[in-house]
């Protein structure tokens, strides 16, 4: 399912009074600001949701920066946001999807199939001309019964493994990947044969996602074929979410390590590589499934 939605759909819908949930999820890496940025104005409607206390637990150590939460305290999450059995759900934020795309990924793994992302944001809500609102938006509880496992997921184990027989791709800017620069995380460099695959890159200038054809030609670049199995990391599984909805719209199914390079890097006895791997994927073929480790269709 093409997990995009474009102003002109959104509004078609809004203006036809089409029950629609809107996700606002301003956050950003050194940004804590993002609930101000929301009161100042935002999508009309448009309910705030906090990345850090609402898309995922406490961080610690062992589970990353931003580990997932548990399911009952997101169905609360959801229900808080006023969403319904049956809703169509579109999130957003100001910075091309990259946080939104978090939210996406968390309520389709919770087993919500109308959920989309409003491709270019709130810039290309902006851009057309089209109104916000300031303040706080309060809304009626939801119903919503969500459920957990429905997008591949892996674990540390899974990852150590799956450049021997998949592709994995590293989300993060190229000078993190390298291990030339690390800001926030306890060791510098990568996930020994992941490949660099910053998802700066799935999207223009104005932060609206390349197209279907654009974004297939970039994987198959890095490796991607049909059959291969793909998995994403990032930082601390935000981000690498963006690369698996961009991957969707390239036609691959992609799972996700939570975790990411926040908990691999935290683990003394995981080994950490530096300086540009050599690309190319994988031969054609292989089952998800098939690796060792933790994994989660």
């Amino acid at each position: 399912m093409d997990p995009l939605m474009d102003v002109a759909g959104l509004k078609t819908r809004l203006a036809e009074g089409l029950r629609t949930v809107l996700l606002d999820v301003r956050w950003a890496l050194g940004d804590p600001h993002g609930h101000d940025h929301y009161l100042s104005g935002h999508l009309p409607g448009a309910v705030f949701v906090d990345l850090s206390t609402e898309l995922a637990a406490p961080a610690v150590p062992e589970r990353g920066r931003h580990p997932l939460p548990e399911a009952a305290d997101f169905q609360a999450a959801a229900r808080r946001w006023g969403i319904r059995n049956g809703d169509v759900v579109v999130a957003y934020d100001d910075s091309g999807n990259m946080a939104a795309a978090r939210a996406w990924w968390m309520l389709r793994n919770a087993g919500l199939p109308d959920v989309y992302l409003l491709d270019g944001g709130l810039a290309a809500w902006r851009a057309a001309g089209l109104p916000l609102e300031a303040g706080h938006v309060r809304v009626e509880p939801g119903d919503v019964t969500l459920t957990d496992g429905n997008m591949p997921v892996l674990d540390a184990a899974a990852a150590a493994t799956w450049p021997d027989s998949g592709l994995l791709l590293d989300a993060r800017a190229g000078e993190r990947y390298r291990g030339e620069v690390e800001p926030v995380d306890p060791r510098a460099g990568h996930i020994p044969g992941a490949v660099s695959a910053p998802t700066s890159d799935n999207v223009d200038k104005a932060g609206r996602f390349l197209s279907e054809g654009e974004l297939r030609r970039r994987f198959e670049l890095l490796g991607v074929r049909d059959g291969t199995p793909v998995a994403v990391y990032c930082g601390s599984g935000v981000t690498a979410a963006h690369q698996v909805a961009a991957l969707e719209v390239a036609g691959f199914r992609a799972a996700l390590y939570p975790g990411s390079f926040s908990e691999w890097s935290n683990n003394p006895e995981l080994p950490v590589a530096t300086g540009a791997e050599a690309g190319g994927g994988p031969p054609p073929g292989g089952n998800i499934a098939g690796h060792e480790g933790s994994v989660r269709l």
